[in-house]
């Protein structure tokens, strides 16, 4: 895969964490490789349980742009196998005691990663250093997504009243449910209504005909004020979300 370590290097790193007295780290695993099986997958899997993370990240492995897979698409697993896989270690995940909270992750009680909960719920980050992102909401409602000059040369070179930015771009207001939706519902305990209102500064009636229309094909759930996807829901996410693109 073109990383600059092995598996054994990876879990070798995990033993010394836990040595040096960790009892809380993540260890992110991808499925879905080239010439991968399901029983190739449940074996990584297995492995990471063992080496006893409070977290485990699984993703399935996406073709990016100006990456090697990019120019040289590399033969994967058939669909039938990537759920066989996703269904496989879902089940040993949950029989290791790690609860599925999000689309990709996976944690012990009260071992949820907070730094992405806040992602997840829209909620806003600040980026520090050369290439880095961020998303900040005004007192007037308006949210900005900026981020930072990428090669560190350009960024230490770049004049000081540029604060650095690469670019700053307005999210429009009828781009704001959808960005919400885009990622909250990842979550699988879902979201409070207020939240979004909270977030978007929008009335969670804006959306209501779509979540009506959602919810009568079982795609979501509303519990009082909690909407949340359904298993089949979770299953069919992108489909779901172009709903809440503007027109």
């Amino acid at each position: 895969l073109g990383r600059i370590h092995d598996a054994g290097e990876a879990l070798a790193a995990a033993d010394f964490a836990r040595q040096a007295g960790f009892d809380n780290f993540n260890l992110d695993l991808m499925f879905g490789l080239p010439q991968q099986d399901l029983d190739q997958c449940l074996e990584d899997v297995a492995k990471a349980i063992e080496a006893g993370p409070a977290h485990v990240s699984c993703y399935q492995l996406t073709i990016e742009p100006n990456t090697l897979f990019h120019h040289r698409p590399p033969v994967r697993p058939d669909d039938e196998t990537l759920w066989n896989m996703q269904a496989g270690l879902q089940n040993l995940l949950g029989n290791a005691e790690y609860q599925q909270y999000e689309v990709s992750a996976y944690a012990r009680a009260d071992r949820q990663c907070h730094h992405n909960l806040n992602y997840w719920q829209f909620g806003d980050y600040l980026g520090i250093g050369a290439g880095a992102h961020g998303k900040v909401s005004g007192t007037d409602g308006q949210v900005q997504r900026y981020w930072k000059i990428k090669h560190p040369t350009g960024y230490m070179a770049a004049d000081e009243s540029s604060a650095f930015y690469g670019a700053v771009n307005v999210v429009p207001d009828t781009q704001l449910a959808f960005e919400f939706m885009m990622n909250a519902l990842r979550l699988t305990g879902g979201f409070d209504t207020g939240l979004f209102t909270a977030r978007t500064g929008q009335d969670i009636n804006t959306i209501q005909a779509i979540l009506d229309k959602h919810i009568d094909q079982g795609l979501l759930n509303l519990d009082g004020t909690t909407v949340a996807p359904t298993d089949y829901g979770s299953r069919f996410l992108d489909t779901l979300l172009q709903d809440y693109l503007p027109e």
